[in-house]
């Protein structure tokens, strides 16, 4: 929702998961690169990076990049090989990519996150439209089924993901913007006023961008929580 709301404004770059899968020729699929047409490996991820740069832009001089914490250890370790002078993280991603703002967006309902999660990988659904049609499905569509035991890993699973953010932007001495998944769906424009404030850009962008996902949370979802809460209780 936020990388869409960016893009929507021409100004931000194109934001979007470009090193999503912790593989480089995964990478170089991904920009139709030939991996036996580079000398070294790390002339193999100096085209990545551009490649990826020039989507991540579009026709604006901002590249909008969203990483995940499962495959960002593998994005950092190859940012070594390419900037083996810098001595941090913080460090190696300006080089790559310039002056940065950091923005985390995190779900405090670590609960609802597992449930939307789960129901995702069972149905293939992972993002509707604002008009309630598919924007992404990986799988052909079938049914979720109620699972307590993949819910509880999922929950503790953000729990640590979050923790682990929050120790590498400590150890970064980095300062990110902070946004919480529930303030961007209550005000997805407030949100993207603030962040477009943040780059200095021009905040009246955001009132004619529309939004063009919506929530796939439904009565299901309701359900599920509720079941797992009793079960949860029960277990005690």
């Amino acid at each position: 929702m936020l990388c869409k709301l960016l893009g929507a404004t021409e100004a931000a770059g194109n934001p979007g998961s470009h090193f999503h899968e912790p593989s480089i020729e995964a990478w170089l699929g991904y920009y139709d690169l030939k991996g036996g047409s580079f000398s070294s490996k790390q002339d193999a991820l100096k085209a990545i990076f551009a490649a990826a740069a020039k989507v991540g832009k579009s026709e604006s001089d901002i590249f909008g990049l969203r990483l995940q914490r499962d495959s960002f250890q593998f994005f950092a370790d190859q940012l070594k090989v390419l900037h083996p002078n810098e001595a941090t993280d913080f460090e190696r991603i300006e080089a790559a990519f310039g002056v940065t703002l950091f923005i985390y967006l995190r779900r405090e309902d670590h609960l609802g996150q597992a449930i939307s999660r789960l129901r995702a990988e069972q149905t293939g659904l992972w993002h509707r439209k604002a008009d309630g049609s598919d924007l992404e499905r990986n799988a052909p569509t079938r049914e979720a089924g109620y699972d307590h035991d993949t819910i509880q890993s999922y929950v503790q699973e953000a729990i640590v993901q979050n923790e682990q953010w929050a120790r590498w932007f400590a150890e970064q001495s980095i300062m990110p913007l902070k946004i919480s998944y529930e303030e961007l769906s209550r005000r997805p424009q407030a949100v993207l006023i603030q962040i477009l404030t943040s780059l200095d850009l021009d905040a009246s962008l955001a009132e004619t961008v529309p939004v063009q996902t919506a929530k796939l949370a439904d009565e299901t979802n309701t359900a599920w929580r509720s079941r797992f809460e009793v079960e949860s209780k029960r277990a005690l």
